[in-house]
């Protein structure tokens, strides 16, 4: 077991089930999927502590436990069978994650850069069932909708429209809330023809940008 490995199991036994994490396909998720392979150089030997890391153009890596609470929180009923949308890949950590407990992942990442990237390190580790599209995530992907969860890796000012309408009923979207540096982490379930929110806990992300999120600036 080199140092990686032990960390890793240290992250999982620390910062997750004595957090709250209780599933266990996702506790294995989260020790098999090696996070200092999603970071740069220089940062792989902080991957396993419990904070998020930045990945250039102004996006970050999700903290560990915030990956494993938001996968937990799609409440999946049968998630060997599930689809899930996920919306800002990053480097393709969490979509890596994802990849162990469910069936098949989409994921829509904005900055062209990022999303190859992420495609590179996804193949390179035999990620075999995760498909990513460059766009705004704000419009999700409707080629592929209905989904049995989707997760937002990135704040809105309110939950965009176009993803409730890819959600399966029964489905859930979790994603954060609020101002551009503070949000609340909620989850919006599909009843039949209605949806029922749910409040989880604050939390802060970088901000979505696009038309159902916050409008373009500094962000390339």
């Amino acid at each position: 077991m080199n140092k990686f490995d032990k960390a890793r199991h240290a992250m999982v036994e620390k910062q997750l089930k004595r957090r709250g994490i209780t599933n266990v396909n996702i506790l294995e998720a989260m020790a098999s999927v090696p996070r200092h392979s999603f970071v740069s150089s220089e940062y792989q030997n902080l991957a396993y502590k419990d904070t998020p890391l930045p990945i250039g153009h102004q996006q970050t890596i999700s903290q560990p436990f915030i990956v494993a609470c938001m996968v937990q929180a799609l409440n999946l009923k049968n998630p060997g069978e599930a689809t899930v949308l996920e919306i800002g890949t990053g480097l393709g950590y969490q979509a890596a994650i994802l990849s162990r407990y469910v069936k098949q992942v989409y994921s829509v990442e904005r900055v062209p850069a990022l999303m190859i990237q992420a495609k590179q390190n996804l193949q390179a580790l035999n990620y075999t069932n995760i498909r990513i599209a460059q766009g705004d995530g704000g419009y999700g992907w409707p080629k592929y909708a209905p989904y049995d969860g989707i997760i937002v890796s990135a704040a809105a000012p309110e939950v965009p429209q176009p993803l409730l309408a890819q959600l399966k009923p029964g489905a859930s979207l979790v994603i954060p809330i609020g101002e551009t540096n503070k949000q609340t982490l909620i989850r919006v379930t599909h009843n039949s023809n209605s949806f029922y929110e749910e409040t989880l806990m604050p939390v802060a992300f970088v901000p979505l940008v696009g038309e159902h999120g916050w409008a373009e600036k500094e962000t390339l």
